[in-house]
Parts: C-alpha cells; structure tokens; sequence
C-alpha cells in the first residue's frame, strides 16, 4: 500500500483539488471534478490531503502531481516521484515428500 501526500493542499475555503499522474510524455487524470477517474476509481481512496493505493506495481512508478486552486484562483502544486522496484511474490511451498527409512 502506498499514500502519496499532497503537500500543496492548505485549509482553508473549499479548493479545486487535481491529481494526475505522468509517465514519460503520458499525462493521466487520476481525480477531476471532484470525483476520481477510471481506472483508478476502484484502485485509489482520495482524501483532501492525500490519495491511497491499496497495492502497486511497476506500471504505477512515474511523477504524480497534486494541483490545487483556492481563492483568487491561486494555484499550489507537489510532485512526488514514485519507483516501484519489484511486486512481492510469493513462492508456492515446496512439496514433502516421504523419505523412505
């Protein structure tokens, strides 16, 4: 599981929250309009603050960017970087077998 912080939302009146994900020269929206997009919907938890990942892969490593607008149209932004190095696997138990006596 993964939560990444959106240090650019400060409290206040109610501001215009973005979050987008970029991969190369691939920008996505993960949350626009006040509600999360597709695909992410089933797989993020949004709160003001932050936005949570149940689980992650490599396809999920790339720059996430927290926009937020508030009064007077002010825009403050944060970036955070996430690399996925590896997805945990787990191995199968090795069969027993009886050695004779």
């Amino acid at each position: 599981a993964v939560d990444i912080p959106c240090s650019a939302f400060r409290s206040g009146s109610s501001p215009r929250i973005e979050w987008k994900f970029q991969r190369g020269s691939s920008l996505v929206l993960i949350y626009y309009g006040g509600q999360l997009t597709e695909p992410y919907r089933d797989r993020v938890q949004f709160s003001r603050t932050s936005i949570h990942f149940d689980s992650v892969t490599r396809e999920d490593s790339g720059r996430y960017i927290c926009e937020v607008v508030g009064d007077g149209s002010q825009i403050s932004k944060s970036e955070v970087n996430l690399i996925v190095q590896g997805e945990a696997t787990v191995s199968p138990p090795l069969p027993l077998s009886p050695v004779p006596t």
